[in-house]
């Protein structure tokens, strides 16, 4: 697991294990993070991690978030990079994290189901880094593993595609809007799950049976009702 050694003025003052999907950094005490100084911005920045790893995203911070010395709004992080917030400096320390050069990260193809045939765009950088990667963890921590039987599929309830059916035929599909939602349905051994990869600030998580999902990839039932950046659409199993 993916730790943030704290950094004051040369010491280590706190060790804290990135035992979330999403963690926040900021000044106020209902942080994940808390860093009590007037250079901290209430609620900074936030890490996401999907499973080995991680970037960090700047949240308008008055003061801004530094990686390695340069100014970043969304970056990857690679093992010993050291995160400048305020007068402090938060230490990612990850000797798993499967990213070595931005050159490995294929294009995160985001299928649009909100506009008109479904066009497919690609996604930002930060969004290729994370999802490009979790394809192939997924692929690798389940070789040799059974998979779930049967196949999926989703179809669309609202807007320019409704009643359209998507097969799911890949290990992982990505649905949303770029700068909106971004959400991912990931096949696994034990069946398939819902991951919200990005955006949502505004419109919140994406929704399974009109619930907000959490912070940890949710499974999905046979007639799940799911709802990402706006568009509606039913989940069936087989």
């Amino acid at each position: 697991m993916a730790t943030i050694k704290i950094i004051f003025n040369g010491d280590v003052i706190q060790e804290t294990p990135l035992n979330k999907e999403v963690m926040s950094i900021g000044r106020k005490p209902d942080n994940d993070i808390q860093i009590d100084n007037l250079a901290v911005s209430s609620h900074h920045a936030k890490i996401t991690s999907i499973l080995n790893d991680s970037f960090i995203e700047d949240n308008d911070s008055t003061n801004g978030t530094y990686v390695n010395g340069t100014l970043i709004k969304k970056q990857v992080l690679r093992d010993g990079d050291v995160i400048r917030i305020g007068k402090h400096d938060l230490k990612y320390i990850n000797e798993n994290a499967s990213v070595s050069s931005e050159d490995e990260f294929e294009k995160t193809m985001i299928i649009r189901p909100d506009a008109a045939g479904m066009p497919v765009n690609e996604g930002d950088a930060a969004i290729d880094r994370s999802v490009g990667k979790l394809a192939a963890e997924i692929a690798s921590a389940d070789s040799g593993t059974k998979t779930s039987s049967g196949t999926a599929s989703v179809k669309l309830l609202n807007g320019a595609n409704s009643g359209k059916e998507l097969p799911l035929t890949k290990i992982l599909t990505t649905l949303g809007k770029p700068g909106v939602q971004v959400a991912a349905i990931t096949k696994r051994p034990t069946g398939y799950f819902l991951i919200h990869i990005d955006g949502g600030d505004n419109e919140g998580r994406p929704r399974v049976n009109d619930s907000e999902i959490g912070t940890q990839a949710h499974a999905l039932q046979n007639n799940d009702t799911i709802e990402v950046a706006g568009v509606k659409m039913s989940f069936f199993l087989g």
